[in-house]
């Protein structure tokens, strides 16, 4: 899946895919239950990074804020 497709849908909290991950009808050994909870952690900080980068340029897009009285 691409990133913009991931993008479109809905984020799930990091907990309930957790639960998911942790509930769910596959049953994991340890070593592949680690990889795959660390996967969607770093997914999870893949996607917080890429947002605030995307505020930060909207900000400088905008330009300097301009003081009315200065």
């Amino acid at each position: 899946m691409t990133q913009q497709a991931e993008a479109s849908q809905p984020p799930i909290p990091l907990q309930d895919r957790l639960r998911q991950l942790l509930d769910g009808p596959v049953a994991l050994d340890k070593r592949a239950l680690l990889g795959t909870l660390y996967a969607e952690v770093s997914r999870y900080e893949t996607l917080a990074y890429a947002a605030g980068w995307n505020d930060a340029l909207a900000t400088a897009r905008r330009g300097p804020r301009r003081d009315g009285g200065a």
